[in-house]
């Protein structure tokens, strides 16, 4: 009975990995897509804003952004957000399936785990709007480029130093402290769901904690470029690293203190906006 047992737990295992790989490399085949089609081949693109669609499409500068704008870019932030975090709820997510297919086996199922990593991906959606909103924001007070980068040095280094600081705080600690131990957290939050709106609360809540950790981290896009596959590269990794392995709180705080010695750099320069 155990060997067979194992043996379905190595199959789920199996199916959700490939699933989540699946899921990761879609997003990032979407960003490399939209990277592609917003650099224009290196075109001069002075006076217009690209609009990440996929379609060529694009904007004069000084234009107020357009419903359709706001949908396209708010689709490319949830992209972004599945293809950078998928990986590091990985381990949370293998958690949940193999101790739900154990209970499935003494007859007491819990809800399909695919709930639970619905409801973390939909937190991630609700920050997708939230940086979609800052996004409109900052190209509005003309503090981001036409290529959604920072168009201010001051704005840049504020971010990075903001963001440094950040990844020495006792809430940055807490949160991350729950993202490492995915186990504690779902016994410290009422343990493992048999309905599905349970599961799928569960893991928004992961996901919010998952937020907690990781934002300031995120809108460090808005220094390097939104759509700088190098920069998204990089956090992801920094993200993944911070998470699953054993140093990760040390990563973090090391990461802390190189983003304010860039923000610092940064405001040194002294460049206009």
């Amino acid at each position: 009975m155990s060997t067979a047992l194992e043996a379905v737990l190595r199959r789920d295992r199996a199916i959700v990995v490939a699933a989540l790989a699946l899921i990761t490399v879609l997003a990032w085949a979407d960003l490399v897509w939209l990277a592609n089609d917003m650099w224009m081949g290196g075109m001069d693109m002075t006076g217009f804003r690209m609009i990440p669609a996929g379609q060529g499409l694009m904007m004069p500068e000084s234009a107020p952004w357009q419903p359709i704008e706001f949908g396209y870019v708010f689709a490319m932030w949830v992209v972004m957000m599945i293809g950078m975090m998928t990986p590091s709820a990985a381990p949370m997510i293998l958690i949940y399936a193999r101790v739900g297919r154990q209970a499935a086996s003494a007859g007491q199922p819990f809800a399909a785990s695919a709930w639970f990593a619905a409801g973390y991906l939909l937190s991630w959606t609700g920050f997708s709007l939230a940086a979609t909103s800052a996004q409109w924001t900052l190209q509005r007070t003309a503090l981001l480029t036409p290529m959604m980068e920072s168009a201010s040095n001051i704005l840049g280094g504020i971010v990075l130093i903001a963001a440094g600081l950040y990844q020495w705080t006792a809430f940055k600690d807490a949160c991350l402290s729950y993202c490492q131990a995915p186990l504690t957290f779902i016994m410290r939050h009422g343990g493992f769901r048999r309905e599905a709106g349970g599961a799928l609360m569960l893991g928004l809540r992961h996901g919010l904690y998952c937020i907690g950790c990781c934002w300031a981290i995120m809108m460090l896009l808005f220094v390097g470029g939104v759509m700088n596959l190098l920069w998204i590269a990089a956090f992801a990794i920094l993200v993944l690293v911070e998470k699953v392995l054993p140093f990760g709180r040390l990563v973090a705080r090391l990461a802390g203190i190189a983003f304010v010695v860039g923000g610092a750099w940064l405001l040194l320069q002294l460049q206009p906006f």
